[in-house]
């Protein structure tokens, strides 16, 4: 069975990972250009001489766990602040709700995205986040909970300046 993984091709599986890769990337950088530069890099390594996935496991896993290792080696999280000059991520496209939500996930604290995203979005269960972001899974449903109490404070305050 080895040379069967040996010709497995992922650029197929890649490019339906790319709207995943780049939500992810977006909670690691909080800047959308960034996060472009970052899923590019994913891209560039993932189908490389030097495989990341070896076919067994998840090949999202495999990505994301890639994406956080690529920018810790960067230099860590760049702070981006709600009011970026640039607009932020809002020229990244999409319907103006979900520009909101994406600029409420950018404006959470280091780490809370990621988990939210992992769990509440992508259905993945505490340990699987965990092993994604390098954390326990203890430590993930701190965050989630962290990630929701902020995202309902985030939505009441819309809601009060809208009524």
């Amino acid at each position: 069975m080895r040379p069967a993984q040996e010709s497995i091709d992922i650029s197929r599986d890649l490019v339906s990972l790319l709207p995943r890769l780049r939500r992810f990337a977006l909670t690691l950088t909080r800047d959308g250009l960034q996060a472009d530069d970052l899923v590019q890099a994913i891209c560039e390594r993932a189908t490389g001489r030097h495989p990341v996935w070896n076919g067994h496991g998840r090949l999202d896993d495999a990505l994301y766990i890639l994406a956080r290792t690529l920018q810790d080696e960067a230099g860590g999280r760049k702070r981006v602040a709600a009011a970026d000059p640039r607009g932020g991520t809002a020229s990244s496209g999409g319907a103006a709700g979900g520009d909101a939500v994406q600029q409420m996930m950018i404006t959470m604290s280091e780490g809370l995205a990621s988990a939210f995203l992992l769990v509440a979005v992508e259905q993945r269960n505490y340990r699987d986040a965990g092993h994604i972001l390098g954390l326990a899974p203890d430590v993930v449903a701190q965050k989630l909970v962290a990630a929701r109490l902020r995202l309902a404070t985030m939505a009441a305050d819309t809601t009060e300046r809208r009524a």
